[in-house]
């Protein structure tokens, strides 16, 4: 467990990972005080990163619930086996009554735990990483309150299940929906915008260490000048480095219009960004 904040800014640096200071607090209270630590932002920022990097500087296992529209108990939770539930009952209702097969099926051995039920019966160190939960149902949400205060969950057949370990969990969201006071209630709070500049500059020389000086300052002045535009999609940190890894696959030294135009399908994504930022151009450089 973590002793001081600048441990985890240390640790995370380690994994590639430049945290703020209000970074590393939340993450370090969260893992404390035992609390679910929500990550709120704009996509492509690092939050499902960090969820991946606290894991490994806790030396903790993985287990990631994808959310998404519809995900309901089943999907999350757990679902019986039911071929294997069949097979038991052909091979042994002939020798014993209805009653005890009944009994028999529905036991931990029939039992398929899905990512959460995976995480709370988990004897090792364990990381839950709730991805974009802000993608499911305001029912979902519902469902996990038990499940994040109380680190249990309940199974009719079977009834309350707690957690043998508490495994450290992180939730992000991009803002897609607001989420129930209760389920903030329950967590730490944090929210990751765009870096500014010097962080973002870091962060290039950090994963693209063979990139010019030069070149590294101006995609970083470029995009976030872009970020300023009203687009759909503005670029994310992740799209910031897999410009300036073109950039220097194509061997620009220096930020130039036509570099620019060529590749700037790898920065944006969207038609019409695409051709509001080509105009502008000139202008941005």
């Amino acid at each position: 467990m973590f002793q001081s904040i600048d441990e985890v800014q240390k640790k995370l640096a380690e994994e590639k990972y430049l945290a703020s200071e209000k970074i590393a607090t939340a993450v370090f209270l969260a893992c404390r005080l035992e609390k679910p630590l929500l990550v709120e932002g704009p996509a492509g920022v690092g939050k499902t990163e960090l969820g991946k990097v606290v894991a490994k500087i806790l030396g903790a296992r993985l287990v990631r619930l994808q959310c998404y529209e519809g995900l309901d108990e089943a999907k999350a939770l757990y679902e019986w086996n039911y071929p294997k539930q069949l097979l038991y009952i052909q091979s042994c209702f002939r020798e014993n009554s209805w009653d005890k097969v009944r009994r028999d099926i529905y036991t931990p051995e029939f039992l398929l735990a899905r990512p959460l039920l995976e995480a709370l019966t988990s004897n090792e160190p364990t990381t839950l990483l709730i991805d974009e939960l802000d993608k499911s149902d305001e029912e979902f949400e519902s469902f996990l309150l038990e499940a994040l205060s109380e680190f249990q969950v309940s199974i009719p057949e079977l009834g309350t299940i707690k957690a043998v370990k508490r495994p450290t969990v992180v939730i992000t969201s991009n803002n897609a929906r607001q989420f129930s006071d209760a389920l903030k209630r329950r967590c730490i709070y944090l929210y990751i915008d765009y870096p500014k500049f010097e962080h973002e500059l870091q962060i290039i020389r950090l994963k693209i260490t063979d990139i010019k000086e030069e070149l590294a300052r101006q995609v970083v002045r470029f995009v976030q000048t872009v970020r300023k535009l009203p687009l759909n999609k503005k670029p994310s940190i992740s799209e910031t480095l897999d410009w300036a890894r073109t950039l220097s696959l194509l061997k620009v030294e220096s930020l130039n219009q036509a570099a620019v135009e060529n590749s700037l399908m790898v920065l944006l994504k969207n038609q019409q960004d695409l051709e509001q930022v080509q105009k502008k151009v000139p202008h941005l450089l």
